[in-house]
């Protein structure tokens, strides 16, 4: 029993350690010197590293610390974190970030592997106190979707279970963005959530959340319907709802929105010619061509095929979405690792279609290639799929920072004279 408690604690430790240096498996070895199989004996803590790897690790995570520390114009707190799109939107107009919580283990994997803080990620932010969060300038959160998309709704009414504000667990997890509101008052707050929230339950869920932000704790709120075609190609339309303590001249007429449709996919899929390095299992050989591994077996093809045939027969729309580097996709979802159906990539008449690789995902939400990639395709795809597109809201985040910042200015004049 105690040696594997020890054996347990050891893999944690050195995990947390691996990930806050910003090193995956495959990154690790290769900057220490040793192999894969190495670096994951010692995360199952078969085997200990020695004291001169982990004095490397920590000292490396401490640098990467320091770096990230760095003060900012404005502080927020990142809710529902994620793998924190939303934070780097905001750390893009100048803000830093002074507390995190996301409850999935291996969001918190891949979130430590790049935004390295000396602190831990909150878990559960039911089980947290709102005195126990910092003081903040801006409220983030991109509150779980699941209870108010349509795919969420369809599958809850399937099953007779509640749904919405309703549900006994996710649905109730934006009343504790209202308490972390009530209590620290922010000067301002950024939420994002699916587009169908707007229209849930005939618009009644959307209304509490409307009355809730702006009647109960006075806060003067912006709502804008955004499709991150604007900015990635990806057909993807999410809410974004914008509040300020006081009233500003905010207005989401001031955003810059690129001509929606100008970038395609060619502009995220690995051009395999050799002109990248190879990544990982991502890519391979001196072409850096997409592992064969993401491209779908006969029988998964037939089957996908004959679906979508079945579903055109009875005049729906159902079926896969095949791309090419043409094409704008589909919404990149949280299932994708099932079986890729929403965005398969053509390999050209005759050959079986691809899934885009967790790389490709990532630059399909706006994360540049310095983004790391710490856990398996299946997280990966999971994390990217439920991650915001990066640019819409860095976008929103550069149009709301000189009204953060001249309200903060407002209170210190205030303070002070």
């Amino acid at each position: 029993m105690i040696k594997k408690f020890l054996e347990t604690a050891l893999k944690t430790d050195f995990e947390t350690l691996l990930h806050r240096a910003g090193y995956s498996v495959s990154t690790a070895a290769k900057a220490l010197g040793y192999s894969e199989s190495q670096i994951y004996r010692w995360l199952r803590g078969e085997d200990a590293p020695r004291d001169s790897i982990t004095r490397l690790l920590e000292l490396e995570a401490s640098a990467r610390c320091k770096t990230a520390s760095s003060a900012g114009d404005f502080s927020f707190i990142d809710l529902f974190a994620g793998i924190g799109g939303l934070r780097k939107a905001m750390e893009t107009a100048g803000g830093r970030c002074v507390f995190t919580s996301e409850w999935d283990k291996y969001a918190q994997k891949t979130y430590l592997a790049n935004y390295p803080d000396n602190r831990p990620i909150a878990g559960d932010i039911r089980e947290v106190d709102a005195k126990d969060i910092p003081d903040h300038d801006v409220l983030v959160a991109g509150f779980p979707c699941q209870p108010f998309s349509l795919a969420g709704v369809s599958k809850k009414n399937a099953l007779g279970r509640k749904h919405g504000f309703l549900d006994e667990t996710q649905g109730t997890l934006f009343f504790d963005v209202l308490r972390i509101l009530m209590h620290h008052r922010p000067t301002a707050f950024l939420l994002e959530n699916v587009k169908n929230l707007c229209s849930h339950d005939k618009g009644r869920t959307f209304e509490v959340i409307r009355r809730s932000l702006q009647d109960e704790l006075g806060y003067h709120i912006h709502t804008k319907v955004i499709d991150a075609a604007h900015f990635v190609p990806q057909h993807r339309q999410r809410i974004v709802i914008v509040g300020f303590r006081e009233d500003t001249p905010f207005s989401f007429d001031d955003m810059i929105l690129p001509e929606r449709g100008s970038r395609r996919l060619n502009t995220i899929l690995h051009p395999e010619n050799g002109t990248e390095q190879p990544e990982g299992h991502f890519t391979c050989g001196p072409d850096a061509s997409v592992n064969e591994k993401y491209i779908l077996t006969e029988k998964l093809w037939a089957y996908l095929q004959a679906y979508a045939e079945k579903h055109r027969l009875k005049g729906n729309g159902f079926g896969f979405g095949l791309v090419t580097k043409d094409s704008i996709s589909r919404t990149l979802s949280a299932r994708y690792y099932k079986d890729g159906s929403e965005i398969l990539v053509s390999r050209g008449s005759g050959k079986r279609p691809r899934r885009l690789t967790p790389r490709e995902c990532a630059r399909l939400m706006g994360y540049n290639d310095t983004f790391r990639i710490p856990v398996s395709d299946t997280q990966a795809y999971k994390q990217f799929g439920n991650s915001v597109a990066v640019p819409v809201f860095a976008e929103v985040a550069r149009i709301m920072r000189p009204h953060i910042l001249s309200q903060i200015n407002h209170e210190e004049f205030q303070k002070t004279g």
